[in-house]
């Protein structure tokens, strides 16, 4: 890892978005929270959460970070789901990482739960795809 031991603390923040595109029935059966693993936007929500607080258990070269605030939610659109997820800290180093990798993870979720309600008879998935994972926003105050 990189020796970040002599850069002061400061507050920062990001925010990342993805999407995962989903059938119409899908994504119906989001709405009406009728998917047969449990309500996606809670369980989405929980894992983005968890995700963020262990990024550098995924992430090699990533520190671990005293996050101070972390959030998720989703916007349901006509052909898919976005997530975002917004991540404070008051460190060393910025959280746009933790914030890509809960935004995933949240995605990964969405996608496990409803696997049922997209494979084709083939077993296979003819629509879905998780798509456009990025930072769309970073801030960092200097003090």
């Amino acid at each position: 890892m990189i020796d970040i031991g002599a850069k002061e603390d400061v507050p920062r923040r990001a925010v990342a978005s993805g999407e995962v595109v989903l059938q119409p029935e899908t994504l119906e059966a989001i709405r009406r929270r009728t998917v047969a693993k449990g309500d996606v936007f809670e369980s989405a929500r929980v894992a983005a959460l968890q995700a963020a607080k262990r990024t550098s258990e995924a992430l090699p070269h990533c520190h671990p970070i005293p996050l101070t605030a972390a959030d998720a939610w989703f916007d349901l659109k006509e052909d898919r789901l976005v997530a975002t997820v917004e991540v404070k800290a008051a460190y060393k180093t910025g959280v746009e990482m933790e914030a890509l990798y809960a935004c995933a993870v949240a995605l990964l979720t969405v996608w496990d739960m409803i696997k049922k309600h997209e494979k084709d008879g083939a077993g296979q998935y003819p629509v879905a795809r998780i798509q456009n994972l990025r930072v769309v926003e970073k801030e960092k105050v200097d003090v």
